[in-house]
């Protein structure tokens, strides 16, 4: 497993130095919000897309993907009966595989809660259909330049469309495709009736994302959560992708919240004896 973190932390930080802290710290790479880049990804040019990629290769860092991915895109929603609005979605989502792959990333995770939750009148059956058909072209480019597009389940203090690792996975196992998958959050596994080390056991194989924070929205090492037992079913689940650090909580600065994940990571996914 690696060490990911990411970037929307060091707000008010220019990628250059994002790179060069997270890579003097440790981490081996760092997931990218695209809205702190531009408003759209399609804003983001060529040469601007390169320039990031070598910016990242200079520090010794690697990018891991897009998280984020819908934050300031205006107009899109996954499940929304507007037809316009949702074919706008599905051509955003296949221009967020062409930027992903351009950067160096190889993972997208969706989230975006408010911008796939049921709108009135809509049933969870026609919400389910219609968020498949947003996804489908992006899947497909997604296979021909090696990216896998992670569906996150959320709680349903977020939004009320798969808020449960087992929706993810029937979600995307629809796809039948190796660029469809889900990403494992602590803090949504947290909402769930579920221990998380268990659930972590029962989507083995079928998740290829993972983020580290705590039920309390700050950083692994901020809160409660034992991270040992956490650490223990990945290694379970044969898990060899990144465990990337996400937190919605600041007020501990960057430097911190990135130096003290990461060393509690490291203390927890320690081999025992």
């Amino acid at each position: 497993m690696k060490f990911g973190i990411c970037n929307e932390i060091f707000s008010g930080w220019n990628l250059d130095d994002t790179f060069g802290f997270c890579a003097k710290t440790g981490y081996d790479l760092v997931e990218l919000a695209p809205f702190t880049l531009a408003p759209l990804v399609t804003d983001l040019s060529a040469t601007r897309r390169a320039e990031i990629r070598e910016s990242a290769s200079r520090a010794g860092i690697g990018i891991s993907g897009l998280h984020w991915v819908l934050v300031q895109a205006e107009g899109m929603h996954l499940t929304h009966p507007d037809s316009g609005i949702r074919t706008r979605t599905a051509r955003y989502f296949t221009e967020l595989v062409h930027c992903c792959a351009d950067l160096g990333g190889t993972r997208i995770i969706v989230g975006s809660p408010k911008q796939r939750s049921l709108q009135p009148g809509v049933s969870h059956a026609q919400a389910w259909e219609w968020a498949a058909d947003c996804f489908r072209d992006a899947v497909r480019t997604a296979e021909d330049r090696n990216v896998v597009l992670c569906f996150e389940p959320l709680s349903p203090a977020e939004t009320d469309f798969v808020n449960t690792a087992a929706e993810g996975i029937a979600f995307a196992e629809q796809f039948q495709s190796p660029a469809m998958s889900i990403i494992l959050d602590v803090k949504a596994m947290s909402s769930e009736s579920k221990p998380i080390p268990q659930i972590i056991r029962e989507s083995a194989g079928r998740f290829e994302y993972f983020h580290a924070n705590d039920a309390n929205l700050k950083g692994p090492g901020f809160g409660d959560v034992d991270f040992k037992p956490i650490a223990a079913a990945l290694r379970d689940a044969q898990y060899n992708g990144v465990v990337s650090v996400e937190v919605f909580k600041f007020e501990e600065g960057p430097e911190r919240i990135a130096t003290e994940s990461l060393r509690y990571l490291r203390e927890s996914f320690a081999p025992t004896a």
